[in-house]
């Protein structure tokens, strides 16, 4: 029982910590651009290989 006097209210604080960074990245725009990545994987380089 004296467990559940740490465990809850160190689980709300790392809830809240979770919350905060998700918060922090939506103003910092890490989603903004979400199939950006998914595209660029299939442009073709139009140089051959280096050497």
């Amino acid at each position: 029982m004296n467990g559940l006097l740490i465990l809850i209210p160190l689980a709300l604080l790392f809830g809240m910590g979770g919350l905060v960074a998700f918060l922090w990245s939506l103003r910092a725009g890490q989603y903004d651009d979400p199939d950006g990545a998914a595209m660029r994987i299939l442009i073709d380089d139009d140089e051959g290989p280096r050497g």
